[in-house]
């Protein structure tokens, strides 16, 4: 088997702004693993918070070819990244060498379409209002919070979107000063979930605080292991693939989560629908799902999924799996 791997950049439609900062394209790493007759992708974005970087993936990858052994590959990668591009893509060549779809070799049932959240990034109340308004046709929305006036833009986009459904993603950006006020004012717009509102490694104070709204884990849990200090702390996780280092490991985290009762978010960076694809499989079980990455971008690669009002469908088998 061979491997092939390179870095690609896809324009996003505008900007995609969170507490940490702005970006106006998508960079990712996709593998491609073939024996001359079957052959299979996976696509990773690598995390700048944690000190990765495409160019290093892409060089940790390589490092792998041009003859790989598929069993003894996954343990010689460090980065969690290339962990997740390497094993989506050994696990799409499982299915295109077998003939078999994903759902059937894992023994799960058939996939069926499924909500995706849209994010609205962070921008002042009066425009994230106006782009709520603006995506009517879709019922579930993620607002990217974390600056001054959040209240504010909580209060605006309910104003705006009375009937939609209400997320927030905060990106570590609240404080020990201003979270229960946060808090409070999220339970009055009818928020049903708020997601990392504080620094990864404050989450103790989670323990002492009134969940207004419930709490979901994201910057602060990365794998299974992670998952056993969160119990208690946090009411759910949000799984990502280039957190855990692939769908294999994603699997796993989501099974340690259900065992210690915590609700599940399967969420992503923004990339093409070959990231979102691996994704999918996890999220049919999941009790929210935020795989609009491909919504986010100027366009999407061939045969990506099709996504019609916030309802994605099963993937393309031509896609992955």
């Amino acid at each position: 088997m061979t491997l092939t791997a390179a870095i690609e950049r896809w324009p996003i439609d505008g900007d995609f702004v969170i507490s940490r900062g702005s970006k106006r394209e998508a960079v990712v790493v996709v593998v491609t693993l073939s024996d001359g007759v079957a052959t299979g992708r996976g696509e990773c974005v690598p995390y700048a918070r944690y000190g990765e970087t495409p160019e290093a993936t892409l060089a940790e990858l390589l490092d792998l070819a041009p003859q790989i052994i598929p069993a003894s590959a996954l343990t010689r990668l460090e980065s969690r990244a290339a962990r997740n591009a390497f094993d989506c893509a050994l696990i799409d060549f499982q299915t295109k060498h077998s003939g078999r779809r994903i759902h059937t070799m894992l023994g799960l049932a058939a996939p069926q379409p499924l909500l995706t959240c849209y994010t609205l990034s962070l921008d002042t109340p009066s425009a994230m209002a106006a782009k709520a308004r603006a995506v009517t046709r879709l019922p579930l929305l993620k607002l990217k919070l974390g600056g001054d006036g959040d209240i504010e833009r909580m209060r605006a986009v309910r104003q705006a979107r009375p009937d939609a459904r209400l997320l927030a993603d905060v990106n570590e950006g609240w404080t020990a000063g201003n979270i229960e006020a946060m808090l409070a004012e999220a339970a009055m717009q009818a928020f049903e979930l708020i997601e990392q509102p504080l620094a990864a490694g404050a989450d103790e104070l989670l323990e002492q605080i009134p969940h207004h709204v419930p709490i979901c884990a994201d910057e602060s849990a990365h794998d299974a292991a992670s998952v056993v200090t969160l119990a208690g702390r946090y009411d759910a996780v949000n799984i990502k693939l280039d957190k855990t280092g692939g769908l294999t490991a994603a699997r796993l985290m989501a099974e340690t989560a259900r065992r210690h009762s915590l609700r599940i978010m399967v969420g992503c960076m923004v990339a093409t629908s070959l990231s979102m694809a691996p994704a999918l499989v996890l999220a049919a079980d999941a009790d929210w799902v935020d795989l609009d990455g491909p919504l986010l971008l100027a366009s999407d690669r061939l045969h990506g999924l099709a996504i019609r009002d916030g309802w994605i469908d099963p993937a393309d088998r031509a896609l992955w799996g």
